[in-house]
């Protein structure tokens, strides 16, 4: 299996995957495609369940221009709307710029259109970052939808209304089809059609029942419930005259509740819980977090079956296995009896305990073979982290634990390209007081490590001092260790080698004394033998960063390596040995492209740019310095303002100039900024195309014990001990939560 592989930056293409037949919709098609074409801001607007996103879907595959989708409905906090956005398309920028100043950028000067899905619950930011975008950004199109307009000047308007009746028999029959049925088309197929109002959701919900009734069947059922509906005002809701039609809202409502009436008590408790996940899920989380209280463990495969037989449910395939995805309408509905049964605090309470458990076993396996795949696993478990995270942060007794999952996941904002988004969680996480110190120590260390690697030192240098000044008080030695490592990589890229050789040094005994080995260990070890590099001493930089490869390659870990390969190519490459610099750069940069390692990218591409100058092709040479120009704004200072890290720039640029002429040079680092990433990697790997990072299969099966909060779990051949961010804090998280883990990725 691959790893994960993030879209390239509107990547045109075959329109997204359709489990099911696309049916009708012919003018509606021909007139959104023509409304697109006279306007830049098209919203196509319509009632839940009325096929607005497929319909936006097949224009934006067919779309002359790039284009690229946002899902917006799992995003609840304004402030996340841009990252969302930036997330989507697939723009990775490790800086501490906001995301909007990436967007611009990228779509700066190309013809693109952008699709924005579900942006109801956010209209007021997606209006502000629609109207800023669509200003700034003469060539950009925007295809906003969802329930209501965004209300912005110019704003084309195109209201979805249901299927006719002859698409609506089409669809039906269609949907009965795919369940091996034959269902005539007489005249209660006709009424039930009509009865649905032609509402594609309402259709295939009903559709989803043929195995037990028939059309006419359907529709008694059906009748029952309009009567209901227009016979009882019990919620408070304005109803319809009773024999008179009710809104297509209601309808669909009815459609929903009807369908969730014909369920099974265990299939209608099934739907309620599910509706706590954000996005997709897989079968062991709906396993964890809904059973109990009615619904056995190993009942819940059967029950989830016949909600998806029943189109409650979609299943569809990712880089970490199958998911499943309830839509948002029939996820709202969920909700309201999740809500109505007084359950609503203690599922969400189950749904933060398996993602925290996720995240620690993710943690460890970071430092495992199982690299690859905790990378696959932790981009589709995204939605549910910040879920996790959110419900955290926003409960005060939960605060502690919100600290723990965002220092938990280092691996993520670090080692796989999030580091805006990490900083944005982190930050929020150590405001506050959970008085729990080990928790905010963690993520105080895992804030500086983070400031560091986007430039931003001053704030950096506050968070690990005040980390490091904390942890000395309450008698924290991991903490002292990561603090004084972390303020020693400080050093090192603000170019005070002796200083940052002594805090490494003394960083790297801490961790021997405490018994820590770990992905972030050896990146200290990496950064020391870069002290000793930039100061001459070449062979001691050689002997710990061969130590360090025998150790990722002892433990599976490719991402710590490739740090290592790197040093050791600048070891090669002053040595004269020229072939041996580009092998192993290639495999540093193979290795940090597939992450989505930003920084380890752009510093293979800077050295092998040394390496093909000094091979006698200062051409390519100068491109590839090109290249890396235009991949530093997303990193950060290029080179971080560093004169040992800038040294090996200025050589090249010294040869290729000297061999070119200043205009020839010029001409073709211009030509290399016009490479986009994907494109400059494989331009600098020799090939047209880049091996991603393979990835073990997935395993099947529960998570490790961590994830029910079992003591004591540990990787073969690392340290543990007890992380205790979870003591206290309610009866429902088993075992009370991820309460010890080994050090597997700290």
């Amino acid at each position: 299996m691959r790893g994960p592989q993030r879209p390239d930056p509107f990547t045109d293409g075959d329109p997204p995957l359709e489990l099911t037949t696309f049916v009708g919709r012919s003018a509606e098609l021909a007139e959104l495609a023509a409304a697109l074409g006279r306007a830049r801001l098209v919203t196509v607007t319509g009632v839940g369940g009325v096929g607005k996103s497929r319909l936006a879907a097949r224009v934006a595959a067919g779309w002359e221009y790039a284009s690229g989708r946002v899902e917006l409905a799992p995003v609840r906090d304004p402030q996340f709307v841009e990252y969302a956005v930036a997330e989507a398309l697939g723009l990775t920028d490790h800086t501490a710029r906001p995301p909007r100043e990436t967007l611009l950028e990228h779509l700066a000067g190309r013809p693109a259109l952008l699709v924005l899905d579900g942006f109801e619950h956010l209209v007021d930011a997606c209006a502000e970052l629609t109207a800023e975008l669509l200003r700034k950004l003469p060539e950009l199109r925007v295809l906003a939808v969802g329930r209501r307009p965004l209300g912005l000047a110019g704003e084309r308007l195109l209201p979805l209304a249901p299927l006719g009746e002859d698409e609506a028999v089409e669809l039906f029959t269609d949907r009965a089809r795919e369940q091996g049925l034959t269902v005539s088309e007489g005249p209660e197929l006709r009424e039930l059609c009509g009865r649905l109002e032609g509402i594609p959701l309402a259709l295939e919900l009903a559709a989803g029942r043929l195995r037990a009734l028939t059309p006419a069947q359907l529709l008694e059922r059906l009748d029952d419930r309009f009567r209901l509906l227009t016979a009882s005002g019990r919620d408070g809701a304005v109803r319809p005259v009773p024999g008179g039609p009710p809104s297509r809202h209601q309808t669909l409502r009815t459609a929903i509740g009807w369908s969730h009436e014909l369920c099974t008590p265990a299939e209608r408790l099934l739907w309620a819980r599910l509706s706590v996940f954000a996005q997709t899920f897989d079968l062991e989380a709906a396993e964890y977090v809904c059973s109990g209280d009615g619904l056995a463990a190993e009942d819940v495969l059967d029950v989830l079956s016949e909600l998806l037989a029943q189109s409650v449910l979609s299943r569809e395939e990712s880089p970490a296995g199958p998911r499943y995805r309830m839509l948002d309408t029939v996820r709202a509905y969920g909700t309201d009896w999740l809500e109505g049964t007084g359950d609503a605090d203690r599922l969400r309470r189950r749904h933060r305990d398996w993602y925290l458990g996720l995240a620690t076993w993710c943690e460890l396996d970071w430092f495992s073979p199982r690299q690859g795949e905790v990378a696959a696993r932790v981009e589709v478990e995204l939605p549910n982290l910040r879920a996790a995270l959110e419900f955290c942060l926003t409960q005060p007794e939960e605060a502690h634990l919100g600290q723990y999952l965002a220092g938990s996941l280092w691996f993520c904002w670090v080692g796989c390209g999030r580091l805006a988004e990490g900083r944005r969680w982190l930050a929020r996480s150590v405001e506050l007081e959970s008085g729990y110190e080990q928790s905010r120590l963690r993520a105080l260390w895992v804030l500086g490590y983070v400031a560091i690697l986007q430039g931003d030192t001053v704030p950096a240098l506050t968070a690990l001092r005040e980390c490091r000044e904390q942890a000395e008080r309450v008698g924290d030695p991991t903490a002292v260790a990561y603090a004084e490592h972390r303020t020693g990589c400080l050093a090192l890229v603000t170019d005070d080698m002796a200083g940052a050789e002594t805090l490494l040094r003394s960083a790297l005994d801490r961790y021997r004394q405490i018994g820590e080995l770990n992905s972030n260990v050896l990146m200290g070890q990496v950064e020391l033998a870069m002290t000793r590099a930039f100061q001459g001493d070449l062979p001691e930089a050689v002997r710990l960063c061969e130590d360090v490869r025998r150790v990722c390659e002892d433990h599976g870990e490719r991402w710590a390596r490739s740090y290592a390969l790197y040093v050791l190519a600048y070891a090669a490459w002053q040595d004269g040995a020229q072939d041996r610099a580009r092998e192993l750069l290639a495999e540093c940069l193979r290795n940090a492209h597939a992450f989505h390692d930003l920084l380890g990218s752009v510093l293979s591409v800077e050295l092998l740019a040394l390496v093909t100058a000094t091979q006698g092709d200062p051409v390519e040479a100068a491109l590839l310095q090109g290249a890396a120009g235009r991949m530093w704004p997303s990193v950060g200072l290029p080179l971080f303002g560093s004169a040992y890290y800038n040294a090996p720039h200025e050589r090249c640029e010294a040869m290729a100039r000297r061999s070119l002429g200043d205009v020839r040079y010029e001409e073709c680092v211009r030509e290399g900024a016009r490479l986009d990433r994907a494109t400059a990697v494989a331009r600098a790997l020799g090939h047209d195309g880049v091996r991603p990072l393979d990835a073990l299969p997935t395993p099947r099966g529960p998570l490790p014990p961590v994830a029910a909060g079992s003591d004591g779990a540990t990787d073969a051949g690392l340290s543990g001990r007890s992380a205790d961010p979870t003591r206290g804090g309610g009866a429902d998280r088993p075992g009370g939560g991820p309460r010890r883990g080994a050090r597997g990725g700290r």
